[in-house]
């Protein structure tokens, strides 16, 4: 048994109108592109790290993670021109610890934030600016899970900023997902409502933004890596260069299984290996699940249906539990990330020095 798809559930929200992955829009190019941001979104276990470690071995890159700036104080303080509101800011982005690998020199951003216009923007970029300079790059770069989901601001302060939105199959992300959290748990829902979430987002946002916002498959990258990351470059304004490849520019990445959460492929290589794993992953139940409710978008990103194989008990079981169960927890994680999203996310005082 196969279950069609379910129009109501999978309803795109005035969404339908995108198109899948244009290889033509890597190959256009804005007027001054050279010193732009380039920022990658996308959610978890969807390939961002393998880019990441990708751009950062470029010799003119210095690419950066888990900063999550525009998630936890773009907006946050009110007007940075006034100086109260600068140093609750600024003193919020000191002490959370995922800023610390970017070694900021307070006295130094507060004197050259007091030059520029007094924006989020701005004051972001003399974190990044600052740490590229220390170590001989010439251009920063960002890797921030769902990224995809501010891009507007993003696109509003850095006009010429290039974003690259990593999307991979939900099937094999949510395979992955539970390698990383265990088979005991089912959150097929709840995954598969980020997927759709980050999915639909980095749609419009390629409609809306052609030039700067790149979709970019993980299993396009993981078959023809070269060929991928020259389209990337392209789209980048950077020569591409075979250095990249090597992901040597995060040396804990080139030590580390490759670009898989399974553990069997070399260090620093990239397999394709990892497509295709729910197969052996995933339960009928959830894979019912997943190309049920996301069926459309499946098709719309290229990723074909697999078969499935339910026996008639497992057909009543789906329907009458596992199926509402899992929507109602897909609903309810989409409804309180639109909440968080609208409302703003505080920082996690766990992730805070408390200056002790």
């Amino acid at each position: 048994m196969t279950p069609e798809p379910s129009a109501s559930v999978a309803h795109d929200l005035g969404d339908r109108a995108a198109t899948a992955i244009s290889p033509d829009v890597a190959m256009r190019r804005p007027a001054d592109p050279t010193t732009a941001p380039i920022f990658i979104a996308g959610p978890d276990r969807s390939g961002t790290t393998l880019m990441f470690a990708l751009l950062a071995s470029h010799p003119n890159l210095s690419m950066v993670r888990r900063t999550n700036m525009w998630r936890y104080f773009h907006g946050r303080y009110g007007d940075l021109g006034d100086p109260q509101n600068l140093e609750r800011c600024l003193d919020d982005m000191v002490r959370y610890r995922r800023m610390r690998h970017l070694q900021p020199d307070v006295d130094r951003i507060r004197r050259e934030f007091a030059q520029g216009e007094p924006t989020y923007g701005h004051l972001f970029s003399l974190f990044h600016e600052h740490n590229a300079e220390r170590t001989g790059k010439s251009r920063w770069g960002d890797k921030s899970l769902h990224t995809e989901q501010y891009a507007d601001r993003i696109l509003s302060e850095f006009p010429e900023a290039r974003i690259l939105h990593m999307v991979r199959d939900p099937r094999d992300r949510y395979a992955s997902v539970r390698k990383r959290w265990g088979r005991d748990v089912s959150r097929v829902g709840a995954a598969t409502g980020r997927w759709l979430s980050s999915t639909r987002a980095g749609r419009r946002n390629q409609r809306r933004h052609p030039d700067r916002y790149l979709l970019v498959r993980y299993e396009d990258l993981a078959i023809d890596p070269e060929t991928m990351m020259r389209r990337v470059c392209a789209f980048i304004d950077e020569e591409y260069t075979a250095e990249m490849l090597t992901m040597g520019g995060v040396p804990e990445r080139k030590d580390r299984a490759g670009n898989s959460s399974f553990g069997d492929v070399e260090p620093g290589s990239i397999s394709t290996r990892a497509i295709g794993r729910f197969r052996q992953v995933l339960s009928p139940s959830e894979l019912a699940f997943i190309q049920l409710v996301a069926g459309r978008e499946l098709s719309t990103m290229g990723y074909e249906r697999a078969e499935i194989h339910l026996t008639p008990r497992e057909t009543l079981r789906f329907y009458a539990l596992d199926l509402p169960v899992q929507l109602t927890r897909m609903i309810g994680w989409m409804s309180l990330a639109w909440l968080h999203r609208r409302r703003g996310v505080r920082v996690p005082a766990s992730k805070i020095d408390d200056g002790s």
